[in-house]
């Protein structure tokens, strides 16, 4: 799907240096969130987000999450980066942002895979977690490090998307350099605009509740909105839902 660089042994932050790859913005059309578990998408399906522990979807558009601002369940870390659990998710420790050299490494080793693996594009999750902290982290700092991320991501070729966050300004956004915005609930928590205005169509939206119908008639949706079961299930399962307008 992408151009791929022939230097693959240079690091993707010695890659930030050089000359961007070009990179291949979202096909706007139907989006799928897999995060949970990977299976074959619907035949309309444009745009596949999954774990950068599994392997993109052949002939879409393929999304590598990466937990950027927090571990990953299990994930084994120097605990001298870590600070409390995140409340919402207890077992996913903050990362402290004040150490921007360790953050890097670690997401250095995670776009790598992301590269590796054939993803054309990365979400970076938990970027809001200075919000969270209780003052223990700096915003500075987390978008600070997010745009070290971002240019890393581009010297490799891939598009790069801020995830949530609607705090974030036209200003900070193009500092930092992101392509595109998945957010989560933005129609549940009226947010959808605040991403909107930044990135046009290049938005995808994933809302857990309601109504189909409702989420479909609000006139701030993205035009890739869908709707997911929480726990992200995989078809088959009773508590399967992927629905878009």
């Amino acid at each position: 799907m992408r151009l791929r660089p022939t230097a693959l042994v240079m690091t993707a932050l010695a890659l930030a240096a050089c000359t961007p790859a070009a990179v291949e913005p979202l096909p706007v059309g139907v989006a799928d969130y897999q995060l949970g578990q990977a299976y074959p998408p619907a035949q309309d399906v444009t745009v596949v987000v999954r774990d950068s522990t599994a392997t993109p979807e052949p002939g879409v558009y393929s999304v590598c999450y990466v937990n950027a601002f927090q571990t990953q369940p299990d994930e084994s870390v120097d605990p001298d980066l870590l600070l409390e659990a995140d409340p919402a998710w207890p077992d996913e420790f903050l990362l402290d942002t004040a150490q921007r050299g360790a953050l890097t490494d670690r997401a250095d080793g995670l776009l790598a895979r992301c590269d590796d693996a054939g993803f054309d594009a990365v979400e970076l999750d938990n970027l809001d977690s200075w919000t969270r902290s209780g003052g223990q982290l700096d915003r500075a700092d987390t978008l600070a490090i997010a745009a070290e991320i971002a240019d890393a991501a581009h010297g490799l070729g891939l598009a790069v998307g801020q995830k949530n966050t609607p705090e974030l300004t036209a200003d900070e956004v193009a500092e930092i350099g992101f392509d595109f915005a998945i957010a989560e609930e933005c129609h549940e928590f009226d947010e959808c605009a605040a991403y909107a205005d930044l990135y046009g169509s290049q938005v995808i939206d994933v809302e857990y509740t309601g109504s189909l119908a409702d989420i479909c008639a609000d006139p701030d949706r993205p035009t890739m909105t869908i709707l997911r079961d929480r726990d992200l299930t995989a078809p088959g399962s009773p508590e399967h839902v992927s629905e878009h307008c």
